[in-house]
């Protein structure tokens, strides 16, 4: 059964049609990569599922049930959360700081109540280390590479145990070793479970961690397809319309 099932969606800014009859879904422990040009729709629909933006119409389902987003808070109790693209870390805190960054925990002592920051490094440590990431807690973030940063960003999405995570260009303007530090982490996502959507221009990204690519053209899906149905070359031609659909 699905996980996410997404009927219709459409999506309007006054006289801009962003997304036009979008039909997507997505299961548990499957990736699926959204692929298109600049302008195409991915970050829209992204922002749609997330609870960013409300559809214009269509339908969102979760587990089978029809589900309305009306603020991001909605979709993370959902059970989905997003890694934006800049990543919205603070560089000034440490690693174990920013996972806990909003949902901080705290201890009593006395009639005070001050963060608990033992704690949060203990659970902080255990989230890396179940990513397998060699990211220390205590070490602040200005001082990361790009797939330490990434890993930072999913771990924090792994408080809630999410079941769907979204994943806007984490591969973009890191080299070539993060890269792979950043796609390791989102196979053991797969492999513990949970659904990935991923959104990129990096074509060999795709096609090394993801089941399916979805293609987004002028705001409507044109593709939808295993990744081992299909090619490179095939999926480039949708994005840039030299293939009207497959």
């Amino acid at each position: 059964m699905s996980l996410l099932i997404l009927n219709n969606i459409t999506k309007s800014f006054g006289a801009i049609q962003a997304l036009n009859g979008v039909d997507l879904s997505i299961a548990a422990g499957e990736a699926v990569g959204l692929m298109g040009d600049n302008g195409a729709g991915k970050s829209t629909l992204m922002k749609v599922i997330a609870g960013n933006f409300p559809p214009t119409s269509g339908e969102i389902r979760i587990d089978d049930k029809k589900v309305e987003f009306h603020k991001p808070l909605d979709a993370r109790k959902a059970g989905i959360e997003i890694v934006y693209q800049d990543l919205a870390l603070c560089d000034n805190l440490t690693a174990g700081a920013n996972v806990f960054l909003g949902r901080e925990l705290k201890k009593k002592v006395g009639p005070f109540s001050m963060l608990d920051y033992p704690a949060m490094y203990e659970k902080a440590g255990a989230l890396f280390a179940e990513l397998k990431s060699e990211t220390r807690p205590r070490d602040l973030v200005r001082q990361m590479s790009g797939g330490q940063r990434q890993a930072v960003a999913i771990a924090r999405t792994r408080l809630s145990d999410p079941k769907l995570v979204l994943m806007d260009e984490p591969t973009a303007a890191i080299s070539v070793r993060q890269v792979a530090e950043v796609l390791a982490l989102i196979n053991r996502l797969k492999e513990t479970g949970h659904a990935v959507i991923l959104v990129s221009h990096r074509m060999p990204d795709v096609f090394e961690v993801c089941d399916r690519v979805a293609v987004l053209r002028r705001g409507a899906k044109v593709a939808d397809k295993k990744i081992s149905e299909t090619s490179p070359e095939e999926v480039t031609g949708l994005i840039i319309g030299a293939i009207e659909a497959a």
